[in-house]
C-alpha cells in the first residue's frame, strides 16, 4: 500500500517562495509517475507538474519558469519549488501517485495548504 505525505506548506507573501516535499512509502519508488496538484477554494483540482520515473518533467502553463519539480529516488521523495509565487497559487497541494504501467489506483496525499498574500 503506498502512502504519500505532503510537507512544506505556509503563508508567505508575493514573490516569495516555498518548497514542498512528498514522501513516497510502501513499495518501490521508482515505478511510480509522481504529479502535484492544486485545489483552490470553489476550483476542481488541477495536475500543476508531473516528474516520471526517468525524470522527465511537464508542467501546467501557468507554473512554468516559476516551479520546478523533481525527484531523489534514494529518499523515495518528490519536491516542488515554488518561486514568484502569485495570490492565483494560493490552494492546497496534493501529491498523486500512480505506476508507470497504469496498473492499480491512483494514490494521494492529505494536502498541505499554501496561502500566499497579496
Amino acid at each position: 500500500q503506498v502512502q504519500l505525505v505532503e510537507s512544506g506548506g505556509g503563508l508567505v507573501q508575493a514573490g516569495g517562495s516555498l518548497r514542498l516535499s512528498c514522501r513516497f512509502s510502501g513499495t518501490p519508488f521508482a515505478m511510480y509517475v509522481i504529479n502535484w496538484y492544486q485545489q483552490a477554494p470553489g476550483k476542481q483540482r488541477e495536475v500543476v507538474a508531473t516528474v516520471t520515473p526517468g525524470s522527465s518533467t511537464t508542467y501546467a502553463d501557468s507554473r512554468k519558469g516559476r516551479f520546478t519539480i523533481s525527484r531523489d529516488n534514494s529518499k523515495s521523495t518528490v519536491y516542488l519549488q515554488m518561486n514568484t509565487l502569485k495570490p492565483e497559487d494560493s490552494g492546497v497541494y496534493y501529491c498523486n501517485a500512480y505506476h508507470l504501467s497504469r496498473h492499480g489506483p491512483d494514490y494521494w496525499g492529505q494536502g498541505t495548504q499554501v496561502t500566499v498574500s497579496s
